[in-house]
């Protein structure tokens, strides 16, 4: 198999741009992306509004449906790194297709089958094939878009996982309420389905290792099975030799063990845990506290979602014209459609100087937060706190992908994959503890906690501006370039 490097090469030969990809076709692969790694999160929180109705259903206890949910988060935690090197390695397309079809065929399974244990052994396959495709996104957007373009594409993937917490909840209600909870398997099982059918003919090879800026023509297994306006990028190279390489696991491990990697991926974990524990216990102190039915309760996701939505209006503008200053400060190229060498230039300074500002904001609004509810204020103030903690958590989350993928923009898949091994473990383990905090502590001392962690993640953050590229030029051995 030719190397990364040779492959650049010769794509280099070829053109001058980052990519031989038009922003059109860009655009249109980056909606197929965001639509895959969509099903990441919503296959968990569209499952929450139902488990009463499959308790009764199924004839089992609460306590055992929540076992399929104990379980799938276990599955979601590992299965990332399955697919996070297998991405960078054998390609984008083969690992959608073969992930996406498991993913419809546990869907259609668990739609039509009405037994406890098929539940419970689905979800895993469920966990199993779904669950890492929002690491392959990454992927795709480090192959196809140039750093200084980078921000905007990330913040369209970023929304997509993101809002699944505020509009899952609503969706699996409205299905379950409406015509049966075995209808949100329905959904899963059409959505995937559609999807599916859309990767296979339009989402064309993009990894850098196999395609190069895409003007390498890929092994016939990669190509799109009919004529499109994709496979023109495709046919401009006679063909590179291209060998099997056996994907490796452990390599998201050795990722999150590099220093600079492991800040980041800590403070993203915790915020992560901030988010998770928001969403989480909405349902449950808004039906206590200001006596909302089912139905209202799902409405009131809706401000942490749409100040998510706010957020990427702006923030891919915010995160490239910061990474614009940086390389202007320094005399460098802005050209946006060549590739920069992300390996001597200091990126942490150039994605983290936009942080701080949204991050203050995230620590404040969960204070608040959970301050309002701890005195049961009108209702109206803890929707405006939810919107503020979900605009700028949604831009932090934005940020931090975008920083992630460029310090590991060789193997950007693993990256986000040993990301994900951190912010499951932490927020499972924070979930664990929750109620009890609830109970010993009060509400607004343990949302204290809370926007303490997140301040604990600017700190990680700080240490990471300053000393990140040092540590990352010594793992990579190569000089600093100020």
């Amino acid at each position: 198999m030719a190397s990364f490097e040779d492959q650049s090469e010769l794509s280099a030969d070829r053109s001058s741009v980052y990519s031989v990809f038009t922003r059109t076709e860009k655009r249109c692969i980056i909606v197929l992306v965001s639509y895959a790694a969509w099903f990441s999160t919503l296959s968990s929180f569209i499952y929450f509004p139902a488990i009463e109705s499959i308790s009764k259903s199924l004839g089992v206890s609460v306590d055992k449906v929540n076992l399929t949910i104990t379980s799938y988060m276990a599955v979601a935690t590992i299965a990332p790194t399955l697919l996070g090197d297998t991405a960078d390695t054998l390609g984008r397309r083969p690992t959608y297709i073969i992930a996406l079809s498991l993913y419809f065929i546990a869907n259609l399974a668990i739609a039509l089958a009405h037994s406890y244990l098929a539940l419970l052994s689905l979800r895993v396959l469920q966990a199993l094939a779904i669950s890492g495709l929002f690491s392959v996104a990454y992927g795709v957007i480090t192959d196809i878009a140039s750093p200084a373009e980078r921000g905007s594409y990330v913040s369209a993937v970023s929304f997509a996982i993101t809002i699944a917490p505020t509009l899952g909840p609503i969706l699996g209600g409205c299905l379950s309420y409406a015509v049966g909870w075995t209808w949100i398997f329905w959904f899963l099982c059409i959505a995937s389905a559609l999807c599916l059918c859309l990767i296979i003919f339009s989402l064309p090879e993009t990894s850098r290792n196999i395609v190069g800026d895409g003007s390498i023509r890929p092994p016939k297994y990669l190509r799109l099975p009919i004529w499109t306006v994709m496979n023109q990028r495709e046919d401009r190279d006679p063909g590179v030799s291209f060998t099997w390489k056996t994907p490796n696991p452990l390599k998201s491990l050795n990722i999150l063990f590099r220093p600079d990697n492991t800040a980041i991926i800590i403070a993203a974990g915790l915020l992560y845990v901030a988010y998770t524990c928001i969403n989480a216990s909405i349902s449950i102190l808004f039906i206590e506290m200001y006596n909302l039915s089912q139905w209202e309760v799902g409405l009131i996701y809706l401000p942490f979602g749409i100040g998510g939505i706010v957020s990427t209006l702006f923030s891919g503008r915010l995160i490239d014209s910061a990474y614009y200053r940086a390389r202007t400060a320094r005399g460098l190229t802005t050209d946006r459609a060549t590739g920069d060498d992300l390996d001597v230039f200091p990126i942490e300074k150039a994605r983290i100087a936009v942080i701080w500002v949204p991050m203050v904001l995230t620590v404040a609004s969960i204070v608040a937060f959970g301050w309002t509810l701890h005195f049961q204020l009108h209702l109206a103030i803890p929707l405006c706190l939810q919107f503020i903690a979900g605009l700028c958590m949604q831009l932090d989350f934005s940020i931090y992908n975008t920083l992630l993928v460029d310090k590991n923009h060789r193997s950007p898949a693993a990256a986000q994959a040993s990301s994900n091994i951190v912010r499951c473990t932490l927020a499972a383990i924070t979930m664990a503890f929750l109620q009890g905090l609830f109970d010993s502590w009060g509400i607004g001392w343990t949302f204290t906690f809370i926007g303490g962690l997140c301040l604990l993640a600017i700190v990680l953050f700080l240490i990471d501006y300053f000393h990140g590229t040092s540590w990352r030029q010594k793992y990579l051995s190569k000089p600093i370039r100020r």
